[in-house]
């Protein structure tokens, strides 16, 4: 593995750790414990510490070094609302350019992979990445139709917030992720059929209901951490 290799797969797993809650807000970051961690050199590390400053993940202060960046709960909403006019705007340049065979083949596999994974009733724990990917290409691949690269680049940007991307999701309540794998249906369906409107209005009520959802969760997780001191 080159050094340039290293350090972006370092620094890509730092990201992830962040944007998944691993550290808490306001938490200090160290070269060497982080080295630890990962099983790396202090170089990759210290690379990837600035690379997550430069994109807004971490601060860093003088004397103190690389803390993680604080979001509040309204960050995280308004990072999902801009998420969905993004990714309406991008359903609708989709479906007005019309599909390529290979991104109707890519949709139709993930509609398909999603289906085969829920098939049991629920999300199991070791099929989490599989599902993951599978919205991941989705999405990716629909931003990809809209032949808007700018929209692409926003939304990446939208994903810099914890907690925001579309790699995060609330997958242990089935009756939600089933919801929104048939959104994956239906919005596949109008974007295959031209429905630009319908596509658009689909997809940005797609994203907007994971960013309620994912509120909701933070909102329930933030009570029962304040029930002790409440209790004492």
């Amino acid at each position: 593995m080159t050094k340039q290799t290293r350090s972006q797969s370092v620094t890509d797993q730092l990201r992830e750790l962040v944007l998944q809650g691993t550290f808490n807000p306001g938490e200090r970051l160290y070269e060497i414990a982080l080295a630890e961690r990962m099983g790396v050199s202090r170089t990759p590390v210290r690379d990837a510490l600035n690379t997550l400053k430069i994109e807004g993940l971490l601060d860093y202060e003088t004397q103190r070094g690389y803390g993680v960046r604080e979001f509040g709960t309204h960050d995280i909403v308004a990072a999902y609302e801009a998420r969905a006019a993004l990714e309406g705007l991008a359903c609708r340049l989709a479906a007005e350019n019309g599909l390529t065979k290979d991104d109707l083949a890519i949709l139709e596999r993930c509609v398909s992979d999603g289906d085969s994974l829920l098939s049991s009733g629920k999300l199991l724990p070791e099929n989490l990445n599989l599902y993951r990917q599978m919205n991941v290409d989705f999405h990716e691949t629909i931003l990809r139709a809209s032949g808007a690269r700018i929209l692409a680049d926003l939304v990446r940007q939208t994903h810099n917030i914890p907690f925001a991307s579309n790699r995060i999701m609330v997958w242990d309540d089935y009756q939600i992720i089933h919801r929104s794998h048939d959104d994956h249906h239906r919005i596949f369906e109008a974007i295959a059929h031209q429905q630009s409107k319908r596509a658009e209005a689909l997809m940005q009520e797609h994203v907007f209901f994971a960013g309620q959802v994912l509120k909701k969760h933070i909102e329930a997780k933030a009570r029962i951490a304040e029930e002790p001191g409440e209790r004492g």
